[in-house]
């Protein structure tokens, strides 16, 4: 299993996490937001820096993705043509991170910050990791 942990405050985070849920039919992914008892828990679990506010996936063994390699090893799992994507990845890091941070830094300028979300189904609550007790 994978755990994709987004930031709770951003449209844009939402938005991919809404993208995501429609594409991976399989359910490999689950999600939790960096805000929440299991995103903080998995953060200490993992050396993720308190101050992260990127996208991260964490998968077996603690292995942990941050930035584009997070969303580029994502794409990768998603079905086709989304898994394409992962060709990207012959770019080197400090580079598509450097594009990542620059889109990270102006996301709430441009996409604005969260004021609700949206309801999930019962289907994709169960996907919705909120407790450490959900993680164990």
């Amino acid at each position: 299993m994978y755990i994709i942990l987004f930031d709770g405050e951003c449209n844009v985070c939402d938005s991919s996490v809404q993208f995501i849920l429609k594409r991976d039919q399989e359910g490999i992914f689950s999600f939790a937001s960096l805000q929440s008892e299991a995103g903080k828990y998995l953060g200490e679990q993992n050396n993720i820096p308190d101050d992260t506010d990127s996208m991260v996936l964490v998968k077996e063994n603690n292995n942990v993705k941050i930035k584009s390699n997070a969303v580029l090893d994502i794409c990768r799992n998603l079905p086709f043509p989304w898994k394409f994507l992962y060709a990207f990845s012959i770019v080197p890091t400090p580079i598509r991170d450097k594009a990542y941070d620059w889109f990270a830094n102006n996301r709430f300028k441009w996409f604005g910050k969260k004021q609700q979300c949206k309801l999930p189904t019962p289907e994709e609550r169960q996907r919705f990791i909120e407790s450490v007790e959900d993680i164990k």
